[in-house]
């Protein structure tokens, strides 16, 4: 842990601020006032932040009220984070929504909502296949239907293309295409993306702002994945069920709804020794200890606790998903108690201390500003590659930290200023399909070896680049923290051309 940066100290100074309550969002208590024990809170900051390696945020809440929030810098409380399949969830509500308004039903039949991209001679297992099935993850497929942003054809006649080879409603096969279908009928039925049916009816009310969801090719929101969120608004998401789709004095959800989607409805047919075979509902999972919870790839929670009254938000970017959970209940499970617990200031004034500190792990090892001269301001280029970086090149600043120049193939030159120990916010540009929100931090952690992490803030993900000059040589390792297929690139090497 290293000394807070300005920008975390500013979102404590703002979460601390008295104007900071349930007008603007959720209403913030010491822990113990709501029967927390903050002895306990302060053992699961500090083991998450000791064991698991790429923690972002953590927001408890308790009877209602906020007892404890955290965020690893260069993370914070007011950039939404990718929610990957959490979108799920929120997918899922829609269509509870659009059922209560009679625009569709739990029966319906999935094809005869795209009757032009069925198939020609559909099988009955195809045209058995309901709104119901396709919650439950139980569309009768026994592999995912492959969609990607370049296919021509429509999504929704490629899922229906794609052979339903078991009885719909008999099967589990987790399938985020399905989940896209059901976005494509809500937007079928309402004449509304996903994203824009939601926005008066949940997001609005919950004081949840700017949400943004991706969307195909066809102009429908994604369903299974794609939504950005705040911690605090997914913390939101989680109190409304809670309370059963009540909030204050509206009923947004009905409460029927949110009892039977949030049920065991179908075996997930994994080991009940975790938290993935506890069972599903409609786009929601079971867990151990009577709770419910909807998650997203690199460790995206949105947990519930009933039987606790208690909400937990949580973003990261972790390779070990359930560690994550088991943390929760090793940690924070004996915390709670039923009735309120005296004020323990001595434990309350260490969970502010350490939550002003926390951050993203930087760089390991003796990091240091220490700048080569033989490197200083040396141009390393590169022979074609799958990674498009053109050239490297690392100068030091005046104040003692570093600049990393990398030269994107056909996209110009980005220049990333790299914290020392901390974390330093820019945008990147050049390397990337659209500007993305970055911080990165650097240093010498060898002789002649420079090494720097790219934290993008708004995803899971950090790229950690180590460069190691050799001579006239550069070699350059690039791995991602976590990744869908592999995260560790193949090794570049560079060649010095040119004094700066």
């Amino acid at each position: 842990m290293k000394q807070p940066s300005i920008f975390v100290t500013a979102t404590l100074l703002l979460l601390s601020h008295p104007l900071f309550s349930a007008e603007s969002g959720l209403p913030r208590s010491d822990p113990e006032p709501q029967g927390v024990s903050s002895v306990g809170i302060l053992d699961f900051i500090e083991t998450a932040d000791r064991e698991i390696p790429s923690m972002h945020s953590f927001m408890f809440v308790r009877h209602g009220h906020v007892v404890a929030e955290s965020w690893w810098g260069p993370y914070d409380s007011m950039t939404p984070h990718e929610l990957y399949s959490l979108s799920k969830s929120f997918t899922s509500t829609a269509v509870g929504m659009a059922i209560a308004e009679g625009k569709l039903r739990l029966e319906d039949k999935v094809g005869e909502f795209f009757p032009m991209d069925m198939p020609d001679q559909p099988s009955l297992e195809l045209q058995d296949m309901t709104v119901r099935d396709l919650l439950m993850m139980a569309s009768g497929h026994t592999n995912e239907p492959k969609v990607t942003m370049t296919d021509t054809e429509p999504w929704t006649k490629t899922f229906l293309a794609h052979p339903v080879n078991r009885q719909p409603g008999s099967h589990f096969l987790y399938n985020t295409p399905a989940t896209y279908m059901l976005s494509a009928i809500v937007q079928k039925q309402s004449g509304l993306t996903v994203l824009e049916y939601l926005k008066p009816r949940l997001f609005e009310p919950l004081g949840i702002e700017n949400p943004t969801w991706g969307t195909s090719p066809q102009g429908i929101s994604l369903g299974g994945y794609g939504l950005n969120l705040r911690t605090e608004d997914i913390a939101k998401f989680g109190q409304l069920y809670l309370q059963k789709g009540k909030w204050g004095d509206r009923q947004l959800v009905p409460a029927d709804w949110v009892t039977e989607a949030t049920s065991n409805l179908i075996s997930t047919g994994r080991s009940t020794e975790g938290d993935w075979g506890q069972g599903y509902g409609y786009q929601f999972w079971q867990c151990r200890h009577s709770c419910f919870r909807g998650d997203g790839a690199f460790g995206q929670y949105c947990l519930v606790l009933p039987e606790q009254d208690a909400v937990i938000a949580i973003t990261s970017g972790v390779k070990d998903m359930q560690g994550v959970l088991n943390l929760i209940w090793k940690k924070i499970l004996p915390a709670l108690q039923q009735e309120a617990l005296a004020t323990d200031e001595n434990a309350s004034k260490q969970l502010a201390s350490l939550s002003a500190k926390l951050l993203v792990p930087t760089p390991s090892g003796e990091a240091t500003s220490t700048f080569s001269p033989s490197v200083a301001g040396k141009r390393y280029t590169f022979a074609p590659n799958g990674q498009k970086i053109e050239s490297l090149s690392v100068e030091p600043t005046s104040h003692g930290s570093n600049v990393l120049l990398i030269g994107y193939e056909g996209k110009g030159e980005e220049r990333i200023p790299c914290g020392l120990g901390m974390w330093e916010r820019t945008k990147a540009t050049a390397g990337q399909n659209s500007e993305q929100l970055l911080a990165a931090s650097g240093g010498w952690t060898a002789d002649a070896e420079f090494t720097a992490k790219l934290c993008f803030y708004a995803t899971p993900f950090t790229v950690s680049m180590r460069l190691q000059f050799k001579d006239d040589q550069l070699l350059l390792d690039t791995e991602s923290n976590v990744g869908f297929g592999e995260k560790k690139r193949p090794q570049l090497t560079g060649t010095f051309q040119s004094s700066r």
